[in-house]
């Protein structure tokens, strides 16, 4: 594998401690390895439980790999001190699928995204004029940033949260299951959102979903991971319309269609899939 990748992961192993004496750990990746590139998006799909989510944990550092390397534009991030975390934290941003519980119920919009930029050196002053211009970019009200985060939908709650990502000019952003709460047309509306975001700046994108449309909407690359492990990897088109794994194929074709009878044909092949080999 190519370690030139903006983001790149190799052989990444994460265990979580079990309760007990002497109780052997759970392992929930096993080895996995991608890679994402400037101006790119990665779907990470999978059903729940299958370790995508704890990936994008370790991508941001937020659990620690037992084994194998996650690189950033070449340097070893794989084990991070404190002052790593905190420089790392303006290169690699997350938002995650419920907005409201990241988001301090008691803090105005406008301190929220103050916040990381006064930190980092900002003026008052200066990060005033930058919280407008990503309100504005993010298509709020300018007179949102008075408010507190209780006053949004949940729509408008994921464009804050997308605004204090950007707020650092992050180039990579791990978007965990970021629209999987919303209703279809917000969906819509955010998914456009990021795409003309990463068109105008370059960032990368690791995007974790169990939606199959969002993926296919939105990535250009798509990894599947079944039970901790990548079982298909390859351009989004290949992968979603002739994938050659078994579970690729049967996620596939959990997804619904419209047409009744399609619908009904799909499932039936599905099933079909499903069944025991005969030994």
């Amino acid at each position: 594998m190519n370690d030139l990748h903006l983001l790149n992961a190799k052989d990444v192993v994460v265990e979580y401690p079990r309760p007990g004496w002497r109780t052997k750990p759970h392992r929930v990746l096993h080895g996995v390895s991608m890679s994402v590139d400037a101006g790119r998006t990665l779907g990470l799909v999978g059903e729940s439980g299958s370790g995508k989510s704890t990936f994008g944990r370790a991508v941001v550092g937020l659990v620690t790999p037992v084994s194998g390397t996650i690189t950033y534009n070449g340097e070893d991030i794989t084990r991070r001190s404190r002052a790593d975390q905190r420089r790392l934290s303006r290169e690699i941003q997350v938002v995650f699928q419920d907005p409201y519980s990241s988001l301090n119920p008691s803090m105005r919009i406008a301190d929220i995204l103050a916040e990381p930029l006064v930190g980092g050196g900002a003026s008052r002053r200066d990060a005033s004029a930058t919280v407008r211009s990503l309100l504005d970019r993010v298509g709020l009200p300018a007179d949102a940033g008075d408010r507190l985060p209780r006053e949004f939908s949940g729509g408008q709650r994921q464009r804050i949260a997308i605004a204090r990502a950007l707020a650092v000019d992050p180039r990579v952003i791990v978007c965990d299951e970021a629209v999987s709460a919303l209703d279809l047309s917000t969906q819509l509306k955010i998914l456009d959102l990021l795409i003309e975001i990463q068109e105008s700046t370059g960032v990368a994108y690791v995007f974790i979903t169990h939606d199959l449309g969002a993926v296919r909407y939105i990535s250009h690359d798509v990894a599947v991971m079944y039970q901790g492990e990548i079982v298909e990897h390859g351009d989004v088109d290949q992968v979603t319309e002739s994938p050659s794994n078994a579970y690729t194929q049967r996620l596939m074709m959990a997804a619904p269609i419209a047409d009744p009878d399609r619908q009904a044909r799909q499932r039936d092949e599905r099933r079909r899939l499903m069944a025991p080999v005969p030994q």
